[in-house]
């Protein structure tokens, strides 16, 4: 029985360029890689994609067309050691995660960055609109103030003491309504601080050595470890054990991950949250557009092109497009541009690259075969219920629930 390697595929949101790059050719690169000697899991994570709030009358056109995204990038529907399936069609994943669930710590979640991460940025918005409140009155509050003279009569005075009290107690009942709701502090679902076990359970379901994360996800992979060590400490040997993450970028050959950068903003990455149409490139846009968001992309003004990350993000990241879009080694690429000081001439070639990427990337988008696709996903859903069947068992029976 070939050793298995998992991944999760998107299953919502409108995909950018740099998702394209970063996330979506590396895992077409894994089976092209791996599936003659592996077994390669490919599954759609739909559960995962509402932990936070979406608008779920598109949840499911997102699912399908993200899958033709996949598919129009390269991935090969009709290789037999690929499995891609659908996380919600397989119960199990929901039926194991209970069981995980008596056996994980509050504690252990409650470390968890991504969830802390959640909860203190809400914190910090709640935080910011009780500054705000305050700030808005400091103002009158101080003119009032700078308007006492030694010529004012006590009732003057009583008058502009009076009117500053009811300025502060005026925010004050604002910002205490705003406290008192205790939602407004921490508005994180209770399926974003299970969300490490329920992954836990998409990983043990299909006995998964290799799992080919990215960094911010070492940690769930780590939690995912404990709880079956624990497991099958108490049990015996019901679960495999995924390998170490040390030894799963080893494996993988995966360094800390490729990130394409804002368009506005080159010092962030580019997202598809961000509000500025130009600040990304969709796999949607139209060609046209998307050349013109490349040559009024923000660079520097140093007026020298060097690959540098720290001082010129911006260019550093036109030469990172041009050299993933041209299948050209980043060296040829610094070979042929470093040391040039014509800006517009490297985004003409960047725009122009990005340009013909999205015409024929929309060409084979389109050609996808749907029927296909779920013809695909229908076999692959029968094959790991089968799996994940056996596994879910095994756990039934070792905690009571099965004779």
């Amino acid at each position: 029985m070939k050793d298995v390697i998992l991944t999760g595929l998107r299953a919502n949101d409108e995909l950018t360029l740099g998702n394209y790059l970063g996330g979506i050719l590396p895992i077409i690169e894994i089976q092209r890689k791996y599936s003659q000697q592996y077994q390669i899991n490919m599954f759609v994570p739909d559960l995962h994609s509402f932990t936070t709030p979406i608008d779920h009358s598109k949840l499911q056109d997102s699912i399908i067309n993200n899958l033709k995204v996949y598919t129009a990038a390269g991935l090969n529907l009709d290789d037999d050691n690929t499995f891609i399936y659908r996380q919600s069609y397989i119960p199990a994943h929901s039926e194991l995660t209970w069981i995980l669930d008596c056996f994980t710590g509050v504690g252990e979640m409650s470390r968890m960055t991504q969830f802390k991460d959640k909860s203190k940025s809400n914190f910090e918005k709640i935080q910011n609109e009780v500054i705000k409140k305050i700030d808005s009155n400091k103002t009158k509050v101080r003119n009032l103030n700078e308007s006492i003279d030694e010529n004012y009569s006590i009732k003057q005075l009583k008058k502009v003491f009076n009117t500053i009290s009811e300025l502060y107690i005026e925010k004050y009942d604002e910002i205490i309504e705003l406290l008192k709701d205790r939602s407004n502090f921490n508005n994180a679902s209770v399926g974003l601080f299970n969300y490490p076990v329920l992954m836990a359970a998409d990983i043990l379901l299909y006995n998964a050595k290799w799992i080919p994360v990215g960094e911010d996800q070492f940690q769930h992979l780590e939690i995912t470890r404990d709880i079956a060590e624990r497991f099958n400490k108490k049990f015996g040997p019901i679960f495999t054990i995924p390998k170490k993450t040390s030894e799963q970028v080893k494996f993988i050959n995966r360094d800390k991950g490729l990130r394409i950068r804002s368009l506005t903003n080159p010092d962030k990455k580019m997202s598809k949250s961000n509000q500025n149409p130009k600040s990304k490139i969709l796999l949607t846009d139209d060609p046209k557009q998307a050349y013109k968001k490349i040559m009024s992309a923000t660079t520097d003004s140093i007026g020298q092109i060097n690959y540098d990350w720290q001082n010129q993000p911006g260019i550093t990241n036109l030469m990172t497009i041009l050299s993933l879009l041209s299948n050209q080694d980043i060296e040829q690429v610094k070979q042929t541009w470093v040391g040039q000081t014509q800006y517009g001439e490297l985004k003409k070639a960047v725009a122009k690259a990005v340009a013909d990427f999205l015409t024929d990337f929309q060409t084979k988008y389109n050609a996808v075969d749907k029927a296909k696709l779920q013809a695909k996903l229908e076999q692959s859903e029968q094959a790991m219920n089968k799996i994940a069947k056996e596994t879910l068992l095994r756990a039934q029976q070792a905690v009571g629930l099965r004779p």
